[in-house]
């Protein structure tokens, strides 16, 4: 099967950076997609960013400017470099990745566990 897991959240000061990994693995034939969600506290999970094979990264509105998205193929992660945190970025964030399996001829979303991401001084 495969699994997305998550790395690289914490507590960071205003202002301060982090930067998050995801890695998929298991039986995997093809990614045809990665991205960051995030869900704050009595909201609904919205998009960070996302990046498809061959395209553009896209990006939330909050996140223009201060976050990266990017991919290592050849590794099957997903990054997301996060600057001039503010504390309105505080939520779990989640890695979400649209796969093709080995044994499958349809792509699947998965999503990781998700990693607290706190900015508070």
């Amino acid at each position: 099967q495969v699994q997305l897991v998550e790395s690289g959240g914490g507590l960071v000061q205003p202002g301060g950076s982090l930067r998050l990994s995801c890695a998929a693995s298991g039986s995997i034939f093809s990614i045809n997609g990665m991205g960051w969600y995030r869900q704050a506290p009595g909201k609904e999970r919205e998009l960070v960013a996302a990046i498809i094979s061959g395209g553009n990264p896209n990006y939330a509105d909050s996140a223009k400017g201060r976050f990266t998205i990017s991919r290592e193929n050849a590794k099957n992660m997903v990054y997301l470099q996060m600057n001039s945190l503010k504390p309105e970025d505080t939520a779990v964030y989640y890695c979400n990745a649209r796969i093709v399996g080995l044994f499958t001829v349809r792509e699947v979303e998965y999503w990781g566990q998700g990693t607290q991401v706190t900015v508070s001084s």
